[in-house]
């Protein structure tokens, strides 16, 4: 799909905010609301345009402690990598799956959790106990420098 100037506009500003009305955006990239209201239905029907999400507050929900798990598997075969990300679609903490390439990891997990007594129990109860996994190396998050949802919007 091309993208004129008021697509990239519409894809930016929607990502600022989602909630913004067919009017508001309309006003803010100069059209009027019909031929806006046609644009954005055809980034939709593309699949350019995913969803729509509310974004949460991970520490007024408690979760407090972000950690990055590099696992190890024991077996490089499409049956057990599958196996794998079946079961890590199912934990709720995990909040990123990653296969990975040019470390020593096959994945690169990140989870959320409230605090390190909750990311004991995710480790040992959980993740180490799925088919595979020879190992598991894991570095917290001190702090968040960036965290952006937003996309670039290529020329």
């Amino acid at each position: 799909m091309t993208l004129d100037r008021y697509d990239r506009q519409i894809l930016t500003l929607l990502q600022e905010n989602g909630r913004l009305s067919n009017q508001e955006l309309a006003d803010a990239i100069g059209l009027s609301a019909s031929p806006c209201l046609r644009r954005v239905r055809a980034l939709e029907e593309s699949g350019l345009i995913l969803g729509y999400r509310a974004l949460l507050d991970a520490r007024k929900l408690g979760l407090n402690l972000v950690a990055l798990l590099h696992i190890s598997m024991d077996q490089h075969t499409p049956e057990r990598f599958a196996h794998f990300e079946q079961q890590v679609a199912r934990l709720p903490e995990v909040i990123e799956c990653l296969l990975i390439t040019g470390q020593t990891a096959d994945y690169q997990l990140k989870v959320i959790v409230t605090d390190m007594d909750a990311y004991q129990i995710l480790l040992l109860n959980q993740i180490t106990r799925i088919e595979g996994v020879t190992g598991v190396q894991t570095s917290f998050v001190l702090r968040r420098v960036l965290d952006k949802t937003s996309l670039p919007i290529p020329d």
